[in-house]
């Protein structure tokens, strides 16, 4: 079903403007020359050169809000492809005194229209959409297409942190890590019961987590 547009949607977002990055050349512009100047750039965008990480699929931004209230040294950008979504979040952050976050509305095929090569530090995939047909698997956020694009932005040695509600989904995560050269760690079926520290819960897992429903978690790192 498809999402209903909030109301006064693109004035909000515009209104949002400060606290938001421009992903360049998406869909039917994506053969287009890169402007460099659209390039993220930490000195531009934050002032400093503190380490930079990820979240793909950002959905209204509490993981990301909350991970940057805790870590305000690390920079931090949340990439969600539906505004209606993403402009929640976005509020969320001018309505705070957050200062190491940004948002960006865009679809990970695009990621190298925004980062230069091998400057992510680390990547986020929460409850990412499992596209439970096979005929759309390529849309999962770890198929193999992704995987090298991240490959491609991320610095080798550093880490993707991905959880999930779906078993497939989950396995096939494992399955594409692996025969791309990702070595993975920290790798949970039940993360709620395993022990693990410093859990932030997004909207979704809390949902889940009420059904008893487990959660799975894994860090895969980026290969040499």
């Amino acid at each position: 079903m498809r999402m209903r547009k909030k109301k006064h949607l693109e004035e909000r977002l515009e209104a949002c403007s400060p606290v938001m990055l421009v992903m360049q050349n998406q869909n039917e512009h994506a053969n287009d020359p890169l402007d460099d100047s659209l390039f993220f750039d930490s000195m531009k965008v934050f002032g400093n050169k503190n380490p930079l990480h990820l979240e793909v699929g950002s959905g209204k931004g509490s993981f990301i809000l909350e991970l940057a209230r805790r870590n305000p040294d690390i920079n931090y950008i949340a990439v969600e492809k539906t505004p209606n979504v993403l402009v929640t979040g976005a509020e969320s952050l001018m309505e705070s005194d957050i200062k190491n976050v940004r948002f960006c509305l865009g679809q990970a095929e695009y990621l190298e229209h925004l980062f230069r090569p091998h400057t992510v530090e680390r990547l986020y995939l929460n409850f990412s959409c499992p596209f439970p047909k096979e005929t759309y698997a390529r849309h999962r956020l770890t198929h193999t297409r992704f995987l090298e694009i991240y490959k491609q932005i991320m610095k080798p040695g550093s880490e993707i942190h991905q959880k999930t509600d779906n078993q497939r989904l989950f396995e096939f995560s494992i399955e594409h890590f692996s025969k791309n050269g990702f070595a993975m760690k920290n790798v949970s079926l039940d993360l709620h019961n395993s022990g693990f520290e410093g859990n932030i819960m997004t909207e979704y897992e809390k949902r889940f987590t009420e059904l008893g429903q487990p959660i799975y978690r894994l860090e895969a790192v980026v290969p040499e």
